[in-house]
């Protein structure tokens, strides 16, 4: 054949596997005749389970293309040593592809990360897990990879706008993620294969000669003549002159440190909720409406919302065959949070049920005008974690006990490794948002017949989902409106939520600082 051909078509979960189906499904849904001997590729996997009968949805590409092949790492050069230096303050995915990118571009990216690499951060995860002690530079959201490396590596997007996800994707693959990140609607990693791929990542950068240095809090940033001059750490003064702030959406300390400094930061809307967890052989029962998951299909997963009194309330972050993990960042408070493993084979599905909360949610904290979003989370957390006993054992309740505003009386087994224990959670959030979630259950009981059930439980606090400030930048340079040489980027300074955005949004700083010079 002389041009690419493209043929979209479905098969059963038995035939999914099978290259003679295939083969047969391809020739009859080819608008051309095709030779006895082709070859094709799949390029494209979904899967439809709103009838009875579930399929795979396929998009194949007949003829010789790869189109899961690429050798971006490989055109990568060394910078030169006396390259211009751009600092990069965290290293997480957004820190990371600023670093590649700016790597293509001439310049030597020096990462700066508060937390330890990916790798020795499981130990601090075990003290949080195990023992409830929480390191306020090591934990699931900092160190090395950010809080996507050990929760859970999903790699959705809802739109393209932000950049170019195959590119990113394409990386991915490159360090070590399986190319079926190409191909699937909804990829996914998993928390046990990213730190590999993070490690992979951090050597191209250094291999190229861009530096990472961990243990490296930073404290504070000189400032003249409303230029960035100096990245103060807790060890050292390190002459700037541009610098990426890639800091994830729980590094408070900088949105402290710019309010004191009177460098503009705004509140903006996020999501307060709680986890859903429930037996994931109910998930895969609703979803494919069969009495066990054929050995072909993934763990099940769902996506819902709705509007409750003009706010939207929505699963988040959805974990089949996953746990729920404390996200604490600092002691004194109970954040929670969901992963799963590549193979997402644990007994149960968790999600973050959330909904919008803004500024007349934040009117109680009008004293630090650009801080009131901020201490409207940090006052939920505090509260969650003063109804325990001083750990991470979090407080739940049976989703039909709270949407019927009785106390559980007894809990099911939990994913969650620290603990839990019953408490009514309207005593712990404001009335509103109680109400809305409450109203939000009923409605996705109604549309999911059978997800409304006292088999699933309700665990505080999900209030991570995204920073509850902007950090405001040119639209063109992505420099700070008012600090010439600081460049606010990914999740927390408000410009991206998950580990694609946030890669994407590294990379769009890194291109605007090249462009820009």
């Amino acid at each position: 054949m002389s041009s690419e051909l493209i043929v979209d078509f479905r098969v059963s979960p038995d035939d999914l596997h099978s290259d003679a189906r295939i083969r047969e499904a391809i020739r009859n849904h080819a608008t051309i005749a095709l030779p006895e001997h082709f070859t094709y590729q799949i390029i494209r996997r979904n899967i439809d389970a709103r009838q009875h009968q579930v399929w795979y949805v396929l998009r194949a590409s007949i003829g010789e293309k790869n189109f899961n092949k690429s050798q971006h790492t490989e055109s990568l050069i060394a910078c030169s040593k006396d390259a211009a230096p751009v600092h990069i303050v965290g290293a997480g995915p957004c820190g990371y592809f600023a670093a590649i990118q700016l790597l293509k571009h001439g310049y030597k990216p020096i990462i700066l990360e508060r937390g330890k690499d990916v790798q020795a951060r499981r130990r601090d995860l075990r003290e949080i897990q195990q023992f409830g002690k929480v390191n306020p530079h090591s934990n699931y959201c900092f160190g090395e990879g950010g809080a996507g490396t050990y929760s859970d590596g999903k790699l959705y997007t809802r739109s393209d706008k932000r950049g170019n996800i195959r590119y990113v994707l394409e990386y991915l693959t490159e360090h070590g993620a399986s190319p079926d990140i190409l191909v699937d609607v909804h990829p996914h990693i998993g928390s046990n294969k990213l730190p590999g791929i993070v490690s992979a990542l951090r050597k191209t950068i250094t291999d190229c000669g861009g530096e990472v240095h961990f243990n490296q809090f930073v404290t504070g940033f000189e400032i003249k003549n409303q230029s960035i001059c100096k990245i103060i750490t807790a060890s050292a003064s390190i002459d700037c002159k541009k610098v990426i702030l890639a800091t994830g959406h729980s590094a408070r300390e900088f949105y402290e440190l710019f309010h004191q400094q009177k460098i503009a930061i705004e509140p903006k809307p996020f999501a307060l909720g709680v986890r859903i967890e429930h037996p994931q052989a109910l998930i895969d029962q609703l979803q494919y409406k069969m009495a066990s998951r054929h050995e072909n299909l993934p763990a099940a997963s769902y996506s819902l919302s709705c509007e409750i009194s003009n706010k939207g309330v929505f699963s988040f972050c959805m974990c089949p065959g996953g746990l729920i993990v404390p996200a604490a960042t600092s002691p004194g408070e109970i954040v929670v949070n969901g992963m799963s493993l590549s193979r997402r084979d644990s007994a149960f599905a968790n999600s973050g049920m959330v909904t919008s909360v803004d500024e007349d949610d934040f009117r109680p904290f009008q004293k630090d005008k650009e801080l009131r979003g901020l201490r409207f989370q940090q006052s939920i957390e505090r509260k969650v974690f003063e109804a325990g006993d001083g750990g991470q054992r979090a407080p739940a309740q049976r989703a039909v006990d709270f949407v019927n505003r009785t106390s559980s009386r007894d809990l099911p087994a939990t994913s969650y490794i620290p603990g839990i224990f019953s408490h009514e959670l309207r005593s712990l959030f404001p009335s509103k948002t109680i109400e809305r979630l409450r109203d939000a259950l009923l409605h996705f009981g109604k549309r999911l017949p059978g997800y409304l059930t006292n088999d699933a439980i309700l665990v505080a606090t999900e209030s991570r989902t995204s920073a509850p400030l902007r950090i405001p930048r040119d639209p063109v340079r992505c420099e700070h409106i008012q600090v010439k040489g600081l460049y606010p980027a990914g999740e927390g300074a408000g410009y991206a939520g998950g580990i694609l955005s946030a890669a994407m949004d590294g990379i769009r700083v890194a291109d605007a600082i090249a462009k820009n010079e």
